[in-house]
């Protein structure tokens, strides 16, 4: 999803473009009676009006063209979830509710990839496990296109996608301890210190993570910035409702953030080693997209973590 715009992203991870009246019209959010909602253009989720605490995304460019365009005109009906909105074309009405066993039109695992960029990750998750459902979550418009026209091309049937604001999915759109498994993989670092405040994964993410999950359920995450790595991992290590899969592994020299200290690439260099650890092995389901080869390139540290509901 979320791609890093600092390390060369995949796709741009969303877009402050104010609409034309042509497309406000056509994307008005409507509410669960079918009545239309208008939207204001420059009022988006981007500047996070219509909320209490500033959003994690910035939306960059939404318009289609070309066989996106022709992906999203012949199978959004049928894989890009209707939600009713609430305020703007990403948000959900507080009052719908996702019924997967309806969507797949069967019972089996539902798996949701929050920021799901163009589709790689997922995609190749549903062809590897035709057992399972699964939900991309994305707000730009042109890389649910592009999974739509993955999804197509592989003939998958157990694979949705729908454009919305991840923490509203969470907090009301998917029911309570309905989802097995959660993956937030390189969400948008915001680096900056001025912006640390809009990264997706902090102290009031882990709840909304915890309710839609069952029991025993996963949480997967991965990131290229080791500030952000830190503090996801402190985030979990704080929830009551958490536990770390790998709580004091690959510690010392063996620690992905150790590797960072030494290298300096994305903070200050320092040979002091990480005895802390907590670091989970390189979640064997996620694909190596265009976008990890890239952060390889530019010589960053990978890190992944696996939290458990309890």
């Amino acid at each position: 999803m979320s791609e890093n715009p600092a390390s060369g992203p995949e796709t741009p991870e969303t877009s402050t473009d104010a609409a034309a009246p042509a497309d406000v019209a056509e994307r008005a959010p409507r509410t669960l009676d079918g009545s239309a909602r208008p939207i204001t253009p420059g009022s988006q989720a981007a500047e996070g009006t219509y909320r209490a605490q500033p959003v994690s995304f910035v939306r960059r460019g939404t318009r289609l063209q070309g066989r996106r365009q022709q992906a999203w005109d012949d199978h959004s009906d049928t894989l890009a979830v209707d939600v009713p909105r609430h305020i703007s074309d990403t948000s959900v009405h507080p009052e719908y509710t996702f019924d997967a066993e309806a969507e797949f039109g069967r019972t089996a695992p539902l798996v949701i990839e929050i920021g799901s960029g163009l589709g790689d990750a997922v995609v190749n998750a549903a062809k590897e496990n035709p057992d399972k459902d699964f939900l991309a979550v994305e707000v730009y418009t042109p890389g649910l296109a592009q999974t739509i026209q993955k999804i197509v091309s592989n003939e998958l049937t157990n694979v949705r996608v729908v454009q919305a604001n991840a923490p509203e999915v969470l907090s009301s759109m998917l029911a309570a301890g309905s989802v097995s498994e959660v993956w937030v993989f390189f969400p948008d670092p915001w680096h900056k210190t001025k912006h640390n405040k809009r990264r997706m994964v902090k102290d009031t993410f882990a709840p909304l993570v915890a309710r839609v999950l069952a029991p025993g359920g996963i949480w997967r995450l991965a990131t290229d910035w080791s500030g952000y790595a830190e503090q996801i991992l402190e985030v979990g290590a704080a929830s009551a409702d958490f536990t770390n899969m790998h709580d004091g592994e690959r510690a010392g020299s063996e620690s992905p953030l150790t590797a960072a200290r030494l290298s300096g690439v994305d903070c200050e260099q320092s040979d002091e080693p990480d005895m802390v650890g907590g670091w989970a092995p390189r979640f064997d389901g996620r694909i190596l997209t265009s976008f990890e080869n890239k952060a390889h390139k530019a010589g960053r540290v990978i890190f992944d973590l696996e939290f458990r509901r309890n």
